[in-house]
Protein backbone atom coordinates (compact mmCIF):
# COMPACT_ATOMS: atom_id res chain seq x y z
CA UNK A 1 0.00 0.00 0.00
CA UNK A 2 1.45 3.27 -0.99
CA UNK A 3 0.77 6.54 0.95
CA UNK A 4 -2.04 7.70 -0.73
CA UNK A 5 -3.74 4.27 0.07
CA UNK A 6 -2.56 4.86 3.19
CA UNK A 7 -4.44 8.24 3.61
CA UNK A 8 -7.20 7.34 1.91
CA UNK A 9 -7.76 4.09 4.20
CA UNK A 10 -7.02 5.88 7.39
CA UNK A 11 -9.80 8.86 6.14
CA UNK A 12 -12.21 6.27 5.79
CA UNK A 13 -11.78 5.16 9.21
CA UNK A 14 -11.77 8.26 10.97
CA UNK A 15 -14.61 9.42 9.84
CA UNK A 16 -16.72 6.32 11.16
CA UNK A 17 -14.46 6.83 14.29
CA UNK A 18 -15.96 10.33 14.13
CA UNK A 19 -19.93 9.73 13.74
CA UNK A 20 -19.25 7.03 17.05
CA UNK A 21 -18.15 10.31 19.07
CA UNK A 22 -21.25 12.35 17.68
CA UNK A 23 -23.45 9.68 18.88
CA UNK A 24 -21.71 9.75 21.85
CA UNK A 25 -22.16 13.01 22.70
CA UNK A 26 -25.93 12.38 23.06
CA UNK A 27 -25.36 10.37 26.01
CA UNK A 28 -22.90 12.94 27.66
CA UNK A 29 -24.35 16.42 29.63
CA UNK A 30 -21.25 17.64 30.95
CA UNK A 31 -19.69 20.03 28.97
CA UNK A 32 -15.63 18.90 29.99
CA UNK A 33 -16.74 15.10 29.30
CA UNK A 34 -17.57 16.08 25.82
CA UNK A 35 -14.36 18.28 25.38
CA UNK A 36 -12.45 14.79 26.74
CA UNK A 37 -14.27 13.33 23.55
CA UNK A 38 -11.56 15.11 21.26
CA UNK A 39 -8.70 13.63 23.37
CA UNK A 40 -10.30 9.88 22.56
CA UNK A 41 -10.43 10.82 19.21
CA UNK A 42 -6.65 11.93 18.99
CA UNK A 43 -5.89 8.40 20.38
CA UNK A 44 -8.25 6.93 18.12
CA UNK A 45 -5.80 8.39 14.96
CA UNK A 46 -3.18 7.31 16.36
CA UNK A 47 -4.79 3.46 17.19
CA UNK A 48 -5.91 3.51 13.40
CA UNK A 49 -2.49 4.75 12.01
CA UNK A 50 -0.94 1.71 14.27
CA UNK A 51 -3.87 -1.15 12.62
CA UNK A 52 -3.58 0.44 9.41
CA UNK A 53 0.00 -0.13 9.21
CA UNK A 54 -0.11 -4.08 10.88
CA UNK A 55 -2.68 -4.88 8.15
CA UNK A 56 -0.75 -3.97 5.54
CA UNK A 57 3.11 -5.16 7.10
CA UNK A 58 4.37 -1.61 7.02
CA UNK A 59 7.10 -1.24 9.78
CA UNK A 60 6.55 2.63 11.20
CA UNK A 61 9.90 2.85 12.36
CA UNK A 62 11.38 1.73 9.59
CA UNK A 63 13.01 4.48 7.46
CA UNK A 64 11.09 5.64 4.44
CA UNK A 65 12.56 4.66 0.96
CA UNK A 66 11.82 7.46 -1.16
CA UNK A 67 12.62 7.00 -5.28
CA UNK A 68 15.28 9.42 -5.26
CA UNK A 69 17.93 8.51 -2.04
CA UNK A 70 19.63 11.53 -2.83
CA UNK A 71 16.70 13.83 -1.31
CA UNK A 72 16.40 11.37 1.59
CA UNK A 73 15.76 12.86 4.64
CA UNK A 74 15.82 9.47 7.15
CA UNK A 75 12.51 9.69 8.01
CA UNK A 76 10.16 7.11 9.27
CA UNK A 77 7.29 5.44 8.04
CA UNK A 78 5.27 6.92 11.28
CA UNK A 79 6.91 10.73 10.31
CA UNK A 80 5.92 10.64 6.55
CA UNK A 81 1.78 8.88 7.68
CA UNK A 82 2.21 11.65 9.99
CA UNK A 83 2.93 14.18 7.68
CA UNK A 84 0.37 13.06 4.85
CA UNK A 85 -2.28 12.79 7.40
CA UNK A 86 -2.36 15.34 9.76
CA UNK A 87 -4.71 17.92 7.11
CA UNK A 88 -7.21 15.14 7.78
CA UNK A 89 -7.30 14.92 11.28
CA UNK A 90 -7.30 18.61 11.66
CA UNK A 91 -9.88 18.88 9.53
CA UNK A 92 -12.50 15.95 10.74
CA UNK A 93 -10.93 17.35 14.90
CA UNK A 94 -12.30 20.85 13.95
CA UNK A 95 -15.29 19.35 12.90
CA UNK A 96 -16.31 17.37 16.01
CA UNK A 97 -15.41 20.73 17.83
CA UNK A 98 -17.93 21.97 16.14
CA UNK A 99 -20.65 19.19 17.11
CA UNK A 100 -19.45 19.41 20.62
CA UNK A 101 -19.55 23.28 20.83
CA UNK A 102 -23.30 23.07 18.81
CA UNK A 103 -24.80 20.94 21.66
Amino acid sequence: MDIDEFRAELETRLIIEKEYIIQELSSIDDYQEKLELLGKFNEKYKELIRRIANEDGIDLSAPYQTENPLHSENLTYEQIILGKTMGIYDKLVDELYEEITQI
